[in-house]
C-alpha cells in the first residue's frame, strides 16, 4: 500500500510518498516547497493573495506526483497558518476544487501528538525528554520519556509570527531581542512549571530550524554527516550556542553567505534560535538532539 502525507507548514509544503512492507515502511519520495503562507499577515489571521495562489500552486504540483506514483492513501495536514487564517476554510476548499487535496484542519494538541508519534520512531527519545518543534505559526512542546508522553502544549509564537511582529533592524537589535525573549516567557510558564516537576535532561528538535543548525555546523567542521540520510543527530552543545550566537548576531547578508544556509531560513533562523536558547538556558538543559522525523512520519505512523 502506498501513502503520500502532505504536511502543509506555515512557511514550507512537504510531500512524502511512502510504501508499507511487512510491519515497516519505505520512503519512495520526498520534497518541500517554500511556500511562505504565513507571508505579510498571519499575525491579522490572512493569507495574503499571493501565498494563497503558491500555495494552490504548489498543491497542484504535489497531486501530479501522487498520480505519477498511484498512491493509494492520501493524508494532508494544515497547521497554525491555515488553522488560525480567517480564510483558511477558503483555502482548504480551493485545494479539495483545484488540487483534487481534501486538506484536514488539524489542533495545535493534535499536531503535538504527531510530532512526538514522529519523533518516537526516530529513536531519538532515550530519557525524560522535552521536544521543541518550531513552525512558522507555532511552536509545540512535548514532554516524555522512552515509556510514554507526559505532557504537551502548542503555543501561538511561531517564528514567522515573532518575525513579523518585532524582527525590523539588520542585524537584529537588543531592543528587539528583548520584546521577542520577554513574549516568549509570559507565554511559556505552565511549561517551565511542567518541567520544573519532570526535571527533562535533553531537549530533542524536531526537524525544522534544528536541521539548519545542524547543517552550519557540519559545514563548518566538515564532518562526514549527511543530516538529509540521517533520522538523529547529537550536537556538541558548545558548537550549538557557537554557530547560534553567530546567527543572531550576524546581517542578513552574512547569515546568507553561510554554508548550509537555506534562503527560507535566513531571517526566520534568528528568532529559531532564540526560542531554542532561551528554552534551554531556562531549564538549564545542555545536551542537544535533532531529529529528522517530525509531524510527517507520525502521521505516516498513524496510517501504518
Amino acid at each position: 500500500m502506498r501513502f503520500a502525507i502532505i504536511d502543509l507548514g506555515t512557511n514550507t509544503f512537504h510531500l512524502l510518498i511512502a510504501e508499507s512492507t511487512d510491519k515497516n515502511f519505505k520512503v519512495l519520495f520526498k520534497t518541500n516547497m517554500p511556500v511562505k503562507l504565513g507571508e505579510g499577515k498571519i499575525n491579522d489571521n490572512q493569507i495574503i493573495p499571493a501565498a494563497f495562489e503558491r500555495g494552490i500552486n504548489a498543491l497542484k504540483d504535489f497531486r501530479k506526483i501522487i498520480t505519477e506514483y498511484n498512491v493509494d492513501k492520501v493524508r494532508a495536514t494544515a497547521t497554525s497558518a491555515v488553522r488560525s487564517a480567517e480564510n483558511g476554510k477558503k483555502f482548504v476548499l480551493a485545494a479539495r476544487e483545484e488540487a483534487n487535496i481534501a486538506i484536514e484542519i488539524i489542533s495545535g494538541d493534535e499536531e503535538a501528538t504527531l510530532i512526538y508519534e514522529g519523533v518516537k520512531l526516530s529513536g531519538a527519545i532515550k530519557d525524560c525528554s522535552l521536544i521543541m518543534d518550531i513552525g512558522g505559526g507555532s511552536v509545540e512542546f512535548i514532554l516524555c520519556d522512552s515509556e510514554k508522553l507526559i505532557w504537551k502544549k502548542s503555543y501561538n509564537i511561531g517564528a514567522a509570527r515573532l518575525m513579523q511582529q518585532y524582527f525590523k533592524s539588520d542585524p537584529i537589535s537588543d531592543e528587539e531581542k528583548n520584546l521577542i525573549l520577554a513574549k516568549v516567557q509570559n507565554e511559556l510558564l505552565d511549561l517551565f512549571e511542567v518541567c520544573e516537576k519532570h526535571q527533562p535532561k535533553v531537549l530533542i528538535g524536531s526537524a525544522g530550524a534544528f536541521e539548519t543548525f545542524a547543517e552550519l555546523i557540519i559545514k563548518k567542521y566538515n564532518y562526514p554527516v549527511n543530516v538529509s540520510e540521517a533520522k538523529t543527530y547529537d550536537f556538541n552543545f558548545d558548537e550549538y550556542i557557537s554557530i547560534t550566537l553567530k546567527l543572531i548576531n550576524s546581517t542578513h547578508a552574512e547569515r546568507a553567505a553561510m554554508p548550509g544556509m537555506i534562503s527560507l531560513r535566513v531571517d526566520m533562523c534568528v528568532v529559531a534560535a532564540l526560542l531554542a536558547n532561551y528554552t534551554m538556558g531556562r531549564l538549564k538543559i545542555n545536551q542537544l538532539t535533532l531529529s529528522t522525523y517530525d509531524l510527517k512520519m507520525g502521521v505516516l505512523a498513524s496510517l501504518l
